[in-house]
């Protein structure tokens, strides 16, 4: 069973004593991130901490790749960084800083909740799990959010479904998948870095350190 001792304010939401114990059975023997970070993006970022919301698709398939950040590589990794690579040039690009740290725990600490619209997949099996049954919990996730404005960047259709249900207080970003298939559709030259951090500067808090810490 998935460990929920880490969750805090987050395990308060339906979808734990609800939805869980179903999807849990469905979910196989193998599954990344490993069991013990499937949750690693809520654990990081409180509900009242987050003030910047990253939602991409479901976890990197490459075993040793999926953290439980959306996005996010352990630095250890070494192998080819696929979408993270491509993010990485539009931070470049964006704010004229450069990103080489693989691990986005740093961004998870400035209070950017890293999520995907599925939090499992099978190794070598992308989207396998997208119809598992995560969306209930990542529309909580987000019901939770809604009360204050904050910044959500909407990242492939999967996540882009899910800005219809905010309210109009928000900064919300949309563009296509960072992926390699899919970011010269229109995520190359979206500038999300620097949007968001002007957004925040204009609610009188903190911009986001993209670069390396």
């Amino acid at each position: 069973m998935l460990d929920l001792t880490g969750l805090g304010a987050w395990r308060a939401l339906p979808f734990f004593a609800d939805e869980l114990p179903t999807l849990e059975k469905r979910l196989g023997a193998d599954i990344l991130p490993p069991e013990e970070k499937v949750f690693a993006a809520l654990e990081q970022t409180s509900p009242d901490a987050t003030r910047v919301v990253i939602l991409g698709q479901d976890p990197y398939h490459t075993p040793g790749k999926a953290d439980g950040l959306a996005f996010s590589i352990p630095d250890a990794f070494g192998g080819k960084l696929d979408s993270l690579g491509n993010i990485f040039k539009e931070i470049q690009s964006d704010t004229g800083s450069k990103r080489t740290k693989t691990s986005l725990n740093d961004w998870a600490a400035q209070g950017v909740l890293l999520l995907n619209t599925a939090l499992t997949v099978p190794p070598g099996k992308p989207k396998a799990h997208a119809k598992l049954g995560w969306d209930k919990l990542v529309s909580q996730v987000l019901d939770r959010l809604d009360s204050h404005p904050r910044a959500f960047i909407f990242w492939g259709a999967p996540a882009q479904r899910y800005a219809r249900s905010l309210r109009d207080h928000h900064l919300v970003i949309t563009s296509p998948h960072p992926s390699p298939l899919s970011a010269y559709r229109g995520f190359f030259g979206s500038r999300p870095f620097s949007r968001v951090n002007r957004w925040l500067i204009e609610q009188g808090q903190e911009p986001i350190n993209w670069a390396d810490p």
